[in-house]
């Protein structure tokens, strides 16, 4: 016999808090009052004989059995949108505009879109990897990927993780002119820049680097510049030099042995990566199935280990 299931009205209380991490920014998605938030909390909470968040008066955690709960409740809200939805839109209506960063979409987004299809091979994306910033309502767009600090007017922003800085190269390169013991090291090798990293400046990004490490006798302002992230570490596997790369986005280069990492100290950026969506109206089952995926993937990379500094100087 089946399970009872507790009403919907607490399950959609529980998956807004639980995605939101507040129990009053859940109230305004649900129109109704925070009050009202927390006793389809509490009655959920008694239904299923567990706690399922953890509150203080500056922020709420989600509990191990609340953990556990989301996924699932979040693929059963899924389900019964496609199912609500299915008979009203057309053939070639479920696809997504995705506005990222060139960098973004070719180092870490494209490979691995095709475990997005493999689960949703009826929804089509369409990337638009621009430098600028989309408008949403103008060019159209659904979900957007950006560096910066999350303060979008009018936009609805999910932190997905953050992004440090440390030199990168090509087992070619160290071959070729020794290897990097120590930062000092760096003297002997082309420095190359990525003239895209926030706040970077012509040479303030290796400034920072080299300052962090302790090295003493590398002059930063010198090497070659590129303008996109991706030129600058496409330069580093040929070779030209030694780039101070994006830890995340050279994730896939690092796991082939076209990239690698001489030293473990890294510089964190003060931005992060936010996955962002329009606040006007709730969002349509395909934006939540995209956005679901994505925190999935994320959570199989462990990616906010892989872009955390280091103490250690030397690898």
């Amino acid at each position: 016999m089946r399970k009872p299931l507790p009403p919907l009205s607490s399950l959609r209380s529980f998956e807004a808090v639980a995605r939101q991490l507040s129990f009053s920014k859940a109230a305004r998605e649900l129109h109704v009052t925070p009050g009202a938030v927390s006793q389809q909390i509490r009655a959920l909470e008694d239904l299923l004989g567990a706690k399922l968040f953890d509150r203080t008066r500056r922020w709420v955690a989600l509990t191990d059995t609340a953990a556990r709960m989301l996924p699932d409740v979040q693929a059963g809200f899924d389900s019964l949108s496609r199912a609500c939805g299915s008979n009203a839109a057309p053939v070639g209506e479920r696809a997504l505009t995705i506005s990222v960063a060139p960098s973004f979409a070719s180092k870490w987004l494209l490979p691995r879109l095709p475990g997005f299809y493999e689960f949703h091979p009826d929804i089509e994306l369409r990337i638009s990897a621009t430098v600028g910033l989309a408008d949403f309502k103008r060019d159209k767009v659904d979900l957007a990927i950006r560096l910066g600090h999350g303060r979008y007017p009018g936009l609805h922003a999910e932190p997905l993780f953050n992004e440090a800085l440390t030199p990168l190269c090509s087992p070619g390169l160290l071959k070729r002119k020794g290897r990097l013991r120590t930062p000092d090291d760096l003297r002997k090798h082309r420095l190359v820049h990525d003239m895209s990293i926030p706040g970077g400046g012509d040479s303030a990004a290796w400034d920072k680097w080299l300052a962090l490490a302790g090295a003493k006798q590398v002059f930063a302002n010198r090497g070659a510049k590129f303008s996109l992230a991706e030129l600058a570490m496409q330069a580093a596997i040929d070779g030209v030099g030694v780039v101070l790369g994006r830890v995340v986005l050279a994730e896939g280069d690092l796991a082939t042995g076209r990239l690698v990492r001489p030293f473990k100290m890294a510089l964190p950026l003060d931005v992060s990566y936010f996955l962002v969506r329009s606040n006007a109206t709730a969002p349509r089952p395909e934006i939540l199935s995209f956005r679901n995926w994505l925190f999935g993937a994320l959570k199989k990379a462990s990616i906010t280990s892989s872009a955390s500094p280091s103490s250690s100087r030397n690898g």
